[in-house]
This record gives structure tokens, sequence and C-alpha cells, in this order.
């Protein structure tokens, strides 16, 4: 039998089709009863799609049924149908999953899935607490204030505590400052914890023997990436990340355009980061670099580093290897 399953936050429309396609059974379940659902058609295949809240449903399912974890941007005749509600959606799935039509998500294993939830979390903080200085600094703005140093450093927090400011004023400095701090220890317990994440992945051990690359971004690549060998070459590697080059073909032209960025936009941060890093402290990044600048601009330059980068981390994740470049001249 083969299930598909549209998934809500407390619900699921569920179709069954058999082999030859034919409907046996709709029914909208609690999410909390799809256990049962799935001991009752246990050995049969299931399809659900990558959402928010795909990952308990998935390991439930998971116990009894071959599951498919379905990326609904690849599968446009589902995305851009026409007609969409839940019972059409789930015999769609079911019917495609039939018909192996459907393109599929990666599921990482336990320890990648804790590695991509710290590494995002962090992020997450990081993006909250600058909304937050944003706040103070937008108070600054409305108060003829600047200061040109680190605003939140030791003499940026000495200059707001000396500050000539109204009662509400202060009031609202205070508020944001003490979130900012809230923050700061947030991030820091995430931090420690990814820490030791990527002490114990050698994954993540070879990739900090690449210059440029720190504890936070080798985490990043880690937990982006996952098991490198679902990737059959480099190629795919870079396309996972969307630095791979859009090409355009007119006749006998063909015509590289800009990198697609349709893969991952945090391992792609991430490479860049680093990059930015490499080029300027180790010959085999910054020789390339340098004869790149000389044609292209900054952009383009740095973007080609990190795509250089991610072949080379292919390479060395599936070999077991350690960073090491082959001779540059000087």
């Amino acid at each position: 039998m083969y299930l598909g399953i549209d998934t809500h936050k407390r619900y699921s429309q569920v179709a069954v089709v058999d082999g030859d396609g034919n409907l046996q059974d709709e029914i909208r379940l609690p999410n909390d009863r799809l256990a049962e659902l799935a001991e009752q058609y246990s050995g049969g295949e299931a399809a659900i799609e990558a959402s928010g809240n795909y990952r308990p449903i998935y390991e439930m399912l998971d116990e009894h049924l071959d599951v498919t974890l379905v990326n609904p941007s690849k599968n446009r005749i589902i995305a851009d149908a026409t007609v969409k509600t839940d019972r059409v959606d789930a015999k769609r799935l079911a019917q495609m999953l039939r018909a192996d039509m459907l393109a599929e998500s990666y599921v990482p294993p336990d320890e990648i899935r804790t590695l991509r939830d710290l590494v995002r979390t962090r992020k997450s903080l990081v993006e909250s607490r600058t909304a937050e200085k944003n706040r103070v600094r937008a108070v600054l703005t409305r108060t003829d204030n600047t200061y040109d140093s680190e605003l939140f450093g030791p003499t940026g927090r000495e200059f707001l505590a000396e500050l000539s400011l109204s009662h509400p004023d202060r009031t609202i400095i205070e508020a944001h400052l003490s979130v900012i701090d809230a923050y700061d220890e947030q991030i820091e317990a995430v931090e420690e914890k990814i820490e030791q994440e990527v002490l114990e992945s050698p994954a993540a051990q070879r990739l900090l023997s690449i210059p440029g690359v720190g504890q936070y971004t080798a985490a990043v690549i880690v937990a982006e990436v996952g098991e490198v060998d679902r990737f059959d070459n480099d190629k795919q590697l870079v396309s996972y990340a969307g630095l791979d080059p859009m090409v355009h073909q007119s006749g006998d032209k063909e015509i590289r355009g800009s990198i697609s960025k349709e893969g991952s936009a945090p391992l792609r941060w991430a490479l860049v980061q680093c990059a930015n890093i490499a080029v300027r402290c180790d010959d085999y990044f910054g020789n390339f670099y340098t004869r790149l600048k000389q044609r292209k601009n900054h952009q383009v330059a740095i973007v080609a580093t990190a795509r250089k980068m991610l072949v080379s981390i292919f390479y060395m994740l599936t070999r077991k290897e350690m960073y090491d470049p082959p001779g540059v001249s000087a």
C-alpha cells in the first residue's frame, strides 16, 4: 500500500492507494493516532512533505513504514497545483509515491539533526540580539547622539550609562540592554554545546584544519552537508550549496551567469565567510583569489574561492583526510 499524508499541526489527511493506483481509504485523523495507522499498514510506503513539524511525524511513521520525505519545492505538480485541498494533496502524494515520481528531501541522522538545531538556534538568537542592538541605535539617532566605536563593548556601555537622556528614553535603552545581556548568555550556552559537538565530530575536526574555518562555521558546514556520501561527486555538492553558475544556452553559445543560489543558504554563507579569511592567510586559496581578482570584482572572486573550498571539503570528507593542498608557487 502507498500512503499519501498531508500533515498539519494537529491533524493529517491520509489517502491510501494500492499497487494498481486504486484508492483504498481516505481518512482524517489527529497526529497522535498516526502510529496506529502506520501499524495497520506496516510494511507499506508513505510520503509526507517536509515542513516545520515533520520530524515527530516522520519518526512515528518510520517505525512501521518506509517513509519518503518530500521536497515540495521540487515537486511542482504538487506545489503549483490549481486545486489544492487536503484530500487532493494526500491522493496526489500517494499516486506520485506509487509512480516513484517524488523528489526526496534528505533526512539526516540524529547527530546531524542535533547539530543543525544548535547552529540554527544560535543564528536565530544572534539575529534577535542584532534587532535589539538596532533598537538601541535607533534611540541614539532619534536623540541626536552618536558613538563611532563598538557601542556594546565596555567603553560603549560606559558611554550609554553616562548619556544624558529623558527618563522614558533611559528606560527604553535599559530595557533593550537587559534583553541583549540575556541573549549574550543564551548564545554563549549554545556555543559551548556546539563546541562540544564539534570536538566529537571527526568531520568537523577535519574542517578545522582549513585556514579560515572556525568552530561555528565548521559546525554549520557539517550540519548542512550531512553525510557526504549522499553526493556522487563534488559537482552535486556545489549545486546543493547553490554555488553552481547558471548556464544559458542559445544555439551554439553557452553563457555562464551568476550562481544559482538554489541550495543551502546557511552552507553558502559559511563558505563565503571562511573564504574571506582564507584568502588572507592561506597560499592555496589566496593565490587562487588573487589570480581571479585581476580580472573579476571581489564578490565574484570570493564566491569562486568559496566554491573551490567546498570542492576541497568534498574530497577531504570522502577520503577522511586533513587539509593538505598541493604545492603552490609564491
